[in-house]
């Protein structure tokens, strides 16, 4: 049995939106069926039309209605030219399975066994009936309206379904878009990490390549280099032992060659002696026939010369006077540069034996200027400023400051003054003091420098005096530890040097100048020469500071090394309360027998303590504790002296 028109064969079994049948009712538009195991009747939400032909729909069946849809049912709109319906369509197959399944039958009929066996025609005869009497009836036109507003209805419902359908697979193929751009990203991103990964692997595997053919080449150099030091050290031994071999060769050959001429030498000196003596004699007979004939020719012609200068008096008189005034020359320009190296060198810098000077030359003027002018503009001080000494010491040696500053006003000549005593109660100090109030310039040398000297201490002895000469404002020149050289000639062990620097020391001052002032300083002036006392016009004793002194110098060197470091510039150093003025007179008693530079030492000590504590502070304790170890040391020291014998510690007298 071939299938209706209405009906749509699905190729396959499968069409657009078709179960997978072989036959399906086609929805209208085309855009889905329905399989036969979904039909119905009456169908849910309207009523199936039947379309004879593709011309109005490609449906078979479906919902809906409108015009002549229902024509087949009424009667009406039988087409172009008013022919009918045609003949009825049969009735679509039935599906195995499907409702009524293929036990159902229609009446007492039995069930075909075809494939339509399991349709059931029921359903389409209670339409046809149900058509039938609508078409009888007087209602049946408002019923075909009803029907056409029913079907205008459900297609607008469908087209709207569509146009939901249509969206939704739009939507779909935009997703469908998308997930694909977003699957080709994926596969975009994949393939290139991939090609990286490749592009890294690669890499490395070149990389690793080339390290392998470095590696190889390396090892391949470091073979070839050791082949090649190998070949060199080869090739060396082979040449060493080739030269060896050709040294030997040579020496054994040079000996015999040797040994062949000497042989060969003698054999001919043997057959040849007689010959080579007449030769010696020939040869030394015209050697002297020579020798005689050039003494004969000289002689001759320096006689005739010297004749000739003799008999003219022009050349004699000439040569006379040119060789004296050569030796004359030669003579001033020795004279005249020593002394021109004399002048500068007592004028540009200080001799060798000057230890300390208030003179300015003229290379410190130009390394110091500002120091140098204002030393020049600083005014004459006190003698005794500065120096503590006792009342009568201390108007005596006012007493020769004041004589030595008149004779300075009256250019006058200078005396000269010893100054003995212990050592450290105040000779160098005073001596200083002395040059700066009379207004003259000081130059201090100690007695120690001159002995090291040896031969050269008479030039240098010289050179001093010179140089004192030439001071405009006069030299006050302090020789301290004169002792040390001015020793006596007659009794005392001496060398020759040393006796010859002190026999030009006594010839320099000889006799008093208005240009220097010779002031000495020793501690044991019994050890003078008797030449250097007659030299001395002024002796002045410096003793050991009694009680009244000692409290001046210790107030002196207390306000000096500790109340103004406590009081000025940054304060480094504290000082605790006590009474200091107490404090003081108190040291003044204990510290009985030491000099002024025991004292000023003992000050010091004390900054120093109080530099050495945590907090800086000297307090009175410190101060007792200082005062006892200079003491003890002060003791020691008198000790010793009295150890070394007789007259050693003693004050010394005055010879």
């Amino acid at each position: 049995m071939a299938a209706p028109s209405l009906w749509r064969h699905c190729p396959g079994g499968q069409s657009e939106g078709c179960a997978p049948v072989p036959y399906a009712l086609l929805l209208p538009g085309g855009r889905g069926c329905v399989a036969p195991a979904q039909w119905s009747w009456p169908p849910a939400g309207g009523s199936w039309r039947l379309v004879p032909d593709a011309r109005e729909s490609d449906s078979g069946w479906g919902p809906g209605g409108g015009g002549a849809s229902m024509s087949w049912l009424f009667g009406i709109n039988k087409g172009p030219k008013g022919e009918g319906a045609g003949p009825p369509l049969p009735l679509p197959p039935a599906q195995p399975g499907a409702e009524g399944g293929g036990d159902r039958v229609l009446g007492d009929r039995p069930a075909p066994k075809d494939k339509w066996s399991n349709f059931d025609p029921t359903g389409l005869e209670r339409a046809a009936k149900a058509a039938r009497e609508l078409e009888q009836s007087r209602y049946a036109k408002d019923a075909l309206n009803l029907a056409q507003m029913q079907e205008q209805t459900l297609q607008l419902e469908q087209q709207s379904k569509l146009k939901e359908y249509e969206a939704a697979v739009e939507q779909l193929r935009s997703e469908q878009i998308r997930a694909q751009a977003e699957e080709r990203r994926k596969t975009l991103s994949e393939e290139t990490r991939q090609h990286q990964a490749r592009a890294q692997y690669q890499d490395k595997l070149a990389r690793q390549r080339y390290e392998d053919q470095l590696k190889q080449q390396q090892l391949l150099n470091e073979e070839n280099l050791r082949k090649q030091e190998e070949s060199v050290q080869k090739q060396e031994a082979m040449r060493r032992a080739t030269v060896e071999r050709e040294m030997e060769l040579r020496q054994k050959n040079e000996i015999l060659r040797v040994e062949a001429e000497a042989r060969a030498r003698a054999k001919a000196e043997r057959e040849n002696a007689d010959i080579i003596r007449e030769q010696i004699h020939l040869k030394a007979a015209e050697h002297r026939q020579t020798v005689l004939e050039s003494i004969r020719t000289a002689g001759t012609l320096f006689g005739e010369g010297f004749h000739a200068f003799l008999t003219d008096r022009k050349k004699v008189t000439a040569t006379v006077v040119g060789l004296t005034l050569l030796a004359g020359g030669v003579y001033s320009a020795k004279n005249g540069t020593a002394a021109a190296a004399r002048f500068i060198e007592a004028r540009l810098w200080k001799p060798s034996l000057v230890r300390e000077t208030s003179r300015i030359t003229v290379l410190e003027a130009l390394q110091h200027p500002f120091q140098v002018s204002r030393r020049l503009l600083s005014r004459p001080q006190d003698a005794l400023e500065g120096v503590v000494l006792s009342p009568s010491l201390e108007a005596r040696v006012r007493d020769i400051a004041i004589a030595t500053r008149n004779t300075k006003k009256n250019r006058s000549l200078y005396r000269n003054v010893l100054m003995y005593g212990p050592p450290g109660t105040g000779k160098t100090l005073f001596a200083k003091k002395l040059a700066v109030h009379s207004g003259m310039d000081y130059a201090i040398m100690t007695g120690g420098d001159v002995a090291p000297m040896g031969r050269e201490g008479v030039t240098a002895m010289h050179k001093l005096f010179d140089w004192a000469n030439t001071s405009r404002r006069g030299l006050l020149l302090f020789v301290d530890e004169a002792d040390a050289f001015l020793r006596k000639r007659a009794t005392e062990k001496i060398s020759e040097d040393l006796r010859a620097t002190l026999n030009a020391f006594l010839y320099r001052t000889g006799q008093h100048s208005n240009k220097f002032m010779l002031v000495l300083a020793s501690n044991q002036p019994e050890q003078f020469d008797w030449a250097i006392n007659d030299r001395i016009d002024v002796m002045v004793h410096f003793d050991l500071p009694r009680l009244e002194e000692r409290e001046r110098l210790v107030r002196m060197y207390f306000d000096k090394y500790v109340l103004k470091p406590a009081t000025e510039g940054k304060q480094r150093l504290k000082l605790a309360q006590f009474d200091y003025g107490r404090k003081c007179s108190e040291i003044a008693r204990l510290t009985e027998g030491m000099s002024g530079r025991e004292i000023a030492q003992l000050a010091v000590s004390w900054q120093a303590t109080a530099y050495a504590s945590e907090d800086g502070v000297l307090t009175e304790a410190m101060m007792d504790a200082c005062v006892q170890d200079a003491v003890q040391q002060h003791q020691q020291k008198m000790c010793w002296l009295k150890s070394e014998g007789p007259g050693r510690g003693d004050e010394p007298s005055p010879s």
